[in-house]
Protein backbone atom coordinates (compact mmCIF):
# COMPACT_ATOMS: atom_id res chain seq x y z
CA UNK A 1 0.00 0.00 0.00
CA UNK A 2 1.19 3.50 -0.87
CA UNK A 3 1.41 5.94 1.98
CA UNK A 4 0.36 9.57 1.65
CA UNK A 5 2.36 11.68 -0.76
CA UNK A 6 3.10 15.33 -0.13
CA UNK A 7 4.05 17.56 -3.09
CA UNK A 8 5.42 21.05 -2.64
CA UNK A 9 4.41 23.34 -5.53
CA UNK A 10 6.19 26.66 -5.90
CA UNK A 11 4.32 29.83 -6.78
CA UNK A 12 5.68 29.85 -10.34
CA UNK A 13 4.75 26.19 -10.87
CA UNK A 14 1.25 26.82 -9.51
CA UNK A 15 0.77 29.69 -11.98
CA UNK A 16 1.85 27.46 -14.88
CA UNK A 17 -0.47 24.65 -13.74
CA UNK A 18 -3.43 26.99 -13.33
CA UNK A 19 -2.71 28.54 -16.74
CA UNK A 20 -2.92 25.15 -18.41
CA UNK A 21 -6.15 24.29 -16.57
CA UNK A 22 -7.73 27.63 -17.51
CA UNK A 23 -6.72 27.44 -21.18
CA UNK A 24 -9.73 26.35 -23.22
CA UNK A 25 -7.47 25.22 -26.07
CA UNK A 26 -5.21 23.05 -23.93
CA UNK A 27 -5.45 19.27 -24.47
CA UNK A 28 -7.60 17.59 -21.84
CA UNK A 29 -4.86 15.14 -20.93
CA UNK A 30 -2.68 18.08 -19.89
CA UNK A 31 -5.55 19.59 -17.92
CA UNK A 32 -6.23 16.56 -15.73
CA UNK A 33 -2.51 15.93 -15.22
CA UNK A 34 -2.11 19.47 -13.83
CA UNK A 35 -5.25 19.06 -11.77
CA UNK A 36 -3.83 15.89 -10.17
CA UNK A 37 -0.72 17.78 -9.07
CA UNK A 38 -2.67 20.75 -7.70
CA UNK A 39 -5.08 18.49 -5.80
CA UNK A 40 -2.12 16.58 -4.34
CA UNK A 41 -0.48 19.85 -3.28
CA UNK A 42 -3.73 20.88 -1.61
CA UNK A 43 -3.56 17.75 0.58
CA UNK A 44 -6.23 15.57 -1.00
CA UNK A 45 -5.85 11.80 -0.88
CA UNK A 46 -5.68 9.41 -3.79
CA UNK A 47 -9.36 8.47 -3.73
CA UNK A 48 -10.47 12.10 -3.65
CA UNK A 49 -8.12 12.94 -6.52
CA UNK A 50 -9.52 10.01 -8.52
CA UNK A 51 -13.04 11.37 -8.08
CA UNK A 52 -12.08 14.96 -8.91
CA UNK A 53 -9.92 14.21 -11.94
CA UNK A 54 -11.90 11.23 -13.19
CA UNK A 55 -8.85 8.99 -13.66
CA UNK A 56 -7.62 5.67 -12.32
CA UNK A 57 -5.40 5.19 -9.31
CA UNK A 58 -2.39 4.22 -11.40
CA UNK A 59 -2.73 7.44 -13.43
CA UNK A 60 -2.70 9.50 -10.23
CA UNK A 61 0.47 7.81 -9.02
CA UNK A 62 2.17 8.02 -12.44
CA UNK A 63 1.73 11.80 -12.82
CA UNK A 64 2.59 12.50 -9.21
CA UNK A 65 5.91 10.72 -9.76
CA UNK A 66 6.45 12.45 -13.12
CA UNK A 67 5.96 15.91 -11.53
CA UNK A 68 8.33 15.14 -8.68
CA UNK A 69 10.95 13.92 -11.17
CA UNK A 70 10.59 16.43 -14.06
CA UNK A 71 8.37 19.25 -12.86
CA UNK A 72 5.61 20.91 -14.92
CA UNK A 73 7.40 20.22 -18.23
CA UNK A 74 7.14 16.50 -17.57
CA UNK A 75 3.35 16.76 -17.42
CA UNK A 76 3.18 18.34 -20.86
CA UNK A 77 5.30 15.71 -22.61
CA UNK A 78 4.42 12.13 -23.51
CA UNK A 79 7.19 9.61 -23.40
CA UNK A 80 7.77 7.88 -26.70
CA UNK A 81 7.08 4.17 -26.76
CA UNK A 82 8.92 1.74 -28.99
CA UNK A 83 6.90 0.41 -31.89
CA UNK A 84 5.48 -3.07 -31.54
CA UNK A 85 6.35 -3.68 -35.19
CA UNK A 86 9.95 -4.64 -35.83
CA UNK A 87 11.64 -2.08 -38.15
CA UNK A 88 12.48 -3.20 -41.65
CA UNK A 89 16.09 -4.10 -42.22
CA UNK A 90 18.41 -2.81 -44.89
CA UNK A 91 18.10 -6.08 -46.79
CA UNK A 92 14.37 -5.44 -47.35
CA UNK A 93 15.06 -2.00 -48.82
CA UNK A 94 17.76 -3.52 -51.02
CA UNK A 95 15.31 -6.13 -52.35
CA UNK A 96 12.73 -3.44 -53.10
CA UNK A 97 15.27 -1.31 -54.93
CA UNK A 98 16.46 -4.28 -56.98
CA UNK A 99 12.92 -5.26 -57.98
CA UNK A 100 11.94 -1.66 -58.74
CA UNK A 101 14.74 -1.36 -61.28
CA UNK A 102 13.63 -4.62 -62.95
CA UNK A 103 10.54 -5.27 -65.05
CA UNK A 104 7.34 -6.06 -63.11
CA UNK A 105 5.78 -9.52 -63.45
CA UNK A 106 2.98 -10.26 -65.88
CA UNK A 107 1.69 -7.71 -68.36
CA UNK A 108 1.87 -4.67 -66.09
CA UNK A 109 3.74 -1.61 -67.32
CA UNK A 110 5.29 -0.55 -64.02
CA UNK A 111 5.51 -1.44 -60.35
CA UNK A 112 2.80 -0.20 -58.01
CA UNK A 113 3.15 0.05 -54.25
CA UNK A 114 0.49 -2.61 -53.76
CA UNK A 115 2.15 -5.04 -56.18
CA UNK A 116 5.54 -4.50 -54.60
CA UNK A 117 4.12 -4.93 -51.10
CA UNK A 118 2.48 -8.22 -52.11
CA UNK A 119 5.71 -9.45 -53.68
CA UNK A 120 7.91 -8.56 -50.69
CA UNK A 121 5.39 -9.26 -47.93
CA UNK A 122 5.26 -5.80 -46.33
CA UNK A 123 2.76 -2.96 -46.30
CA UNK A 124 2.24 -0.61 -49.25
CA UNK A 125 2.98 2.40 -47.05
CA UNK A 126 6.39 0.94 -46.19
CA UNK A 127 7.11 0.52 -49.90
CA UNK A 128 6.17 4.16 -50.53
CA UNK A 129 8.45 5.33 -47.72
CA UNK A 130 11.41 3.41 -49.17
CA UNK A 131 10.70 4.73 -52.68
CA UNK A 132 10.48 8.27 -51.36
CA UNK A 133 13.71 7.94 -49.37
CA UNK A 134 15.56 6.81 -52.51
CA UNK A 135 13.84 9.24 -54.91
CA UNK A 136 12.12 6.52 -56.97
CA UNK A 137 8.84 7.11 -58.84
CA UNK A 138 8.07 4.01 -60.92
CA UNK A 139 4.79 5.48 -62.22
CA UNK A 140 6.51 8.42 -63.93
CA UNK A 141 8.34 8.52 -67.25
CA UNK A 142 10.40 11.16 -69.04
CA UNK A 143 10.19 10.95 -72.81
CA UNK A 144 13.13 11.61 -75.12
CA UNK A 145 14.03 11.32 -78.79
CA UNK A 146 17.52 11.39 -80.25
CA UNK A 147 17.89 12.63 -83.81
CA UNK A 148 19.94 10.60 -86.31
CA UNK A 149 20.54 13.63 -88.51
CA UNK A 150 24.29 14.43 -88.51
CA UNK A 151 23.43 18.11 -89.05
CA UNK A 152 20.83 18.23 -86.29
CA UNK A 153 22.77 20.63 -84.01
CA UNK A 154 23.42 22.98 -86.90
CA UNK A 155 19.75 23.02 -87.89
CA UNK A 156 18.66 23.39 -84.29
CA UNK A 157 20.82 26.48 -83.85
CA UNK A 158 19.43 27.87 -87.09
CA UNK A 159 15.81 27.49 -85.98
CA UNK A 160 16.40 28.67 -82.41
CA UNK A 161 18.27 31.66 -83.80
CA UNK A 162 15.22 32.61 -85.83
CA UNK A 163 13.12 32.66 -82.63
CA UNK A 164 15.67 34.37 -80.42
CA UNK A 165 17.17 36.84 -82.91
CA UNK A 166 14.99 37.14 -86.06
CA UNK A 167 16.71 38.67 -89.10
CA UNK A 168 15.97 42.30 -89.91
CA UNK A 169 13.55 43.16 -92.72
CA UNK A 170 12.17 39.61 -92.75
CA UNK A 171 9.05 37.74 -91.67
CA UNK A 172 9.53 34.60 -89.56
CA UNK A 173 6.60 32.18 -89.60
CA UNK A 174 6.11 28.99 -87.58
CA UNK A 175 3.90 26.80 -89.76
CA UNK A 176 2.00 23.61 -88.97
CA UNK A 177 -1.17 21.73 -89.83
CA UNK A 178 -3.86 20.12 -87.71
CA UNK A 179 -5.71 17.46 -89.68
CA UNK A 180 -8.85 15.44 -89.00
CA UNK A 181 -10.60 18.13 -86.99
CA UNK A 182 -14.17 17.04 -86.44
CA UNK A 183 -16.80 19.58 -87.43
CA UNK A 184 -19.42 18.91 -84.75
CA UNK A 185 -22.81 20.47 -84.21
CA UNK A 186 -25.61 19.89 -81.73
CA UNK A 187 -28.70 18.01 -82.88
CA UNK A 188 -31.01 20.85 -81.76
CA UNK A 189 -30.43 24.57 -81.22
CA UNK A 190 -29.99 25.57 -77.59
CA UNK A 191 -31.47 28.49 -75.70
CA UNK A 192 -29.27 31.55 -75.13
CA UNK A 193 -28.03 32.59 -71.72
CA UNK A 194 -30.04 35.20 -69.88
CA UNK A 195 -30.27 36.60 -66.37
CA UNK A 196 -30.80 33.79 -63.89
CA UNK A 197 -30.41 31.01 -66.49
CA UNK A 198 -27.43 29.42 -68.16
CA UNK A 199 -27.24 28.67 -71.85
CA UNK A 200 -28.46 25.23 -72.90
CA UNK A 201 -27.27 22.62 -75.40
CA UNK A 202 -28.17 19.03 -76.17
CA UNK A 203 -26.13 16.13 -74.84
CA UNK A 204 -25.74 14.56 -78.29
CA UNK A 205 -24.17 15.91 -81.49
CA UNK A 206 -23.90 15.26 -85.20
CA UNK A 207 -20.84 15.35 -87.43
CA UNK A 208 -20.38 17.45 -90.55
CA UNK A 209 -17.21 15.71 -91.71
CA UNK A 210 -13.66 16.77 -90.93
CA UNK A 211 -11.46 19.72 -91.81
CA UNK A 212 -7.75 20.54 -91.79
CA UNK A 213 -6.39 23.72 -90.26
CA UNK A 214 -3.30 25.30 -91.83
CA UNK A 215 -1.79 28.00 -89.61
CA UNK A 216 1.35 30.15 -89.67
CA UNK A 217 2.32 32.12 -86.54
CA UNK A 218 4.30 35.32 -86.97
CA UNK A 219 6.85 35.04 -84.17
CA UNK A 220 7.45 38.80 -84.13
CA UNK A 221 3.93 40.17 -83.59
CA UNK A 222 1.92 37.02 -82.74
CA UNK A 223 -0.49 37.31 -85.66
CA UNK A 224 -1.71 34.11 -87.31
CA UNK A 225 -2.47 33.37 -90.95
CA UNK A 226 -4.92 30.49 -91.07
CA UNK A 227 -6.99 28.53 -93.57
CA UNK A 228 -9.40 25.61 -93.26
CA UNK A 229 -9.30 23.12 -96.11
CA UNK A 230 -10.96 19.80 -96.78
CA UNK A 231 -7.81 17.74 -97.34
CA UNK A 232 -4.19 17.60 -96.26
CA UNK A 233 -2.16 17.29 -99.47
CA UNK A 234 0.53 19.22 -101.32
CA UNK A 235 -2.19 21.00 -103.33
CA UNK A 236 -3.71 22.48 -100.17
CA UNK A 237 -0.24 23.29 -98.84
CA UNK A 238 0.59 25.27 -102.00
CA UNK A 239 -2.72 27.12 -101.72
CA UNK A 240 -1.80 28.06 -98.17
CA UNK A 241 1.63 29.24 -99.31
CA UNK A 242 -0.11 31.45 -101.86
CA UNK A 243 -2.22 32.90 -99.03
CA UNK A 244 0.95 33.64 -97.07
CA UNK A 245 2.46 35.23 -100.18
CA UNK A 246 -0.55 37.53 -100.53
CA UNK A 247 -0.65 38.57 -96.83
CA UNK A 248 3.05 39.29 -96.24
CA UNK A 249 4.87 42.43 -97.43
CA UNK A 250 6.35 41.84 -100.88
CA UNK A 251 9.64 43.56 -100.01
CA UNK A 252 10.47 41.25 -97.07
CA UNK A 253 12.06 37.81 -96.98
CA UNK A 254 9.92 35.04 -95.49
CA UNK A 255 11.51 32.37 -93.28
CA UNK A 256 9.15 29.43 -92.67
CA UNK A 257 9.82 26.99 -89.80
CA UNK A 258 8.01 23.69 -90.43
CA UNK A 259 8.32 19.94 -90.00
CA UNK A 260 9.36 17.28 -92.48
CA UNK A 261 5.86 16.24 -93.59
CA UNK A 262 5.69 14.59 -97.05
CA UNK A 263 3.47 17.33 -98.48
CA UNK A 264 6.18 19.90 -97.72
CA UNK A 265 8.66 18.02 -99.96
CA UNK A 266 6.51 17.36 -103.03
CA UNK A 267 8.09 18.22 -106.43
CA UNK A 268 5.39 20.84 -107.03
CA UNK A 269 6.29 22.45 -103.68
CA UNK A 270 9.94 22.54 -104.77
CA UNK A 271 8.84 24.12 -108.04
CA UNK A 272 6.80 26.72 -106.11
CA UNK A 273 9.88 27.56 -104.04
CA UNK A 274 11.87 27.98 -107.22
CA UNK A 275 9.42 30.66 -108.36
CA UNK A 276 9.42 32.48 -104.99
CA UNK A 277 12.99 33.32 -104.11
CA UNK A 278 12.11 35.25 -100.94
CA UNK A 279 10.78 32.09 -99.21
CA UNK A 280 13.17 29.89 -97.24
CA UNK A 281 12.18 26.72 -95.40
CA UNK A 282 13.83 25.72 -92.10
CA UNK A 283 13.44 22.08 -91.03
CA UNK A 284 14.90 20.08 -88.16
CA UNK A 285 14.03 16.60 -89.43
CA UNK A 286 16.43 14.60 -91.56
CA UNK A 287 16.13 15.10 -95.33
CA UNK A 288 17.80 14.06 -98.59
CA UNK A 289 20.41 16.52 -99.77
CA UNK A 290 19.08 19.14 -102.16
CA UNK A 291 15.44 18.31 -101.52
CA UNK A 292 14.48 21.78 -100.27
CA UNK A 293 16.18 25.11 -100.28
CA UNK A 294 17.52 25.63 -96.74
CA UNK A 295 18.99 28.63 -95.01
CA UNK A 296 22.29 26.77 -94.61
CA UNK A 297 22.62 26.17 -98.37
CA UNK A 298 23.88 28.71 -100.94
Amino acid sequence: MRTGISIAVTASDRRRLETVIGNRNAPQKHVWRCRIVLLTADGLGTNAIMREAGVAKTAVWRWQERFMAEGVSGLLRDKTRPSRIKPLGAEVAARILKLTLADPPGETTHWTAEAMAKSIGISASAVRRIWKAHGLQPHRWRRFKLSTDPKFVEKLRDVVGLYVDPPAHAVVLSLDEKSQIQALDRTQPGLPMKKGRSGTLTHDYKRHGTTTLFAALNVLDGTVIGRNMQRHRHQEFIRFLNAIEAQTPADKAVHVILDNYAAHKHPRVRAWLGRHDRFTFHLLAQRRRGLLRQADEP
